[in-house]
């Protein structure tokens, strides 16, 4: 599933409910166009309990609203933004690292 991709930039905001719960709604930022890698399967260990998480990098224009922690939204799945880093080699373009929980 490589290639060009229309994506939603979304910032989780928690929430405490009435009952004591965390609710989590998506504050729209924008939208950016990103050139997709790959999708990688692997399990994470947290806390005890294993998990499998798919992972992705992805490379966009530099975009200050692009830091890890938000949320991108294409192909009907939610992508948390673990890490963006610079590109050297190529001015004005970053890299970010993905990940979401199938």
């Amino acid at each position: 599933m490589s290639g060009r991709r229309l994506a939603e930039l979304l910032a989780a905001t928690e929430t405490q409910t009435p009952q004591g719960g965390q609710a989590v709604s998506f504050e729209p930022l924008g939208w950016v166009w990103l050139k997709a890698g790959s999708r990688r399967r692997r399990e994470r260990t947290e806390a005890g309990v294993t998990r499998m998480i798919e992972t992705m990098r992805v490379e966009t224009r530099a975009d200050p609203r692009l830091v890890a922690g938000r949320v991108l939204r294409f192909d009907g799945d939610d992508w948390t933004v673990v890490a963006v880093e610079v590109d050297a080699e190529r001015p004005g373009r970053v890299r970010a690292d993905l990940e979401r929980r199938p």
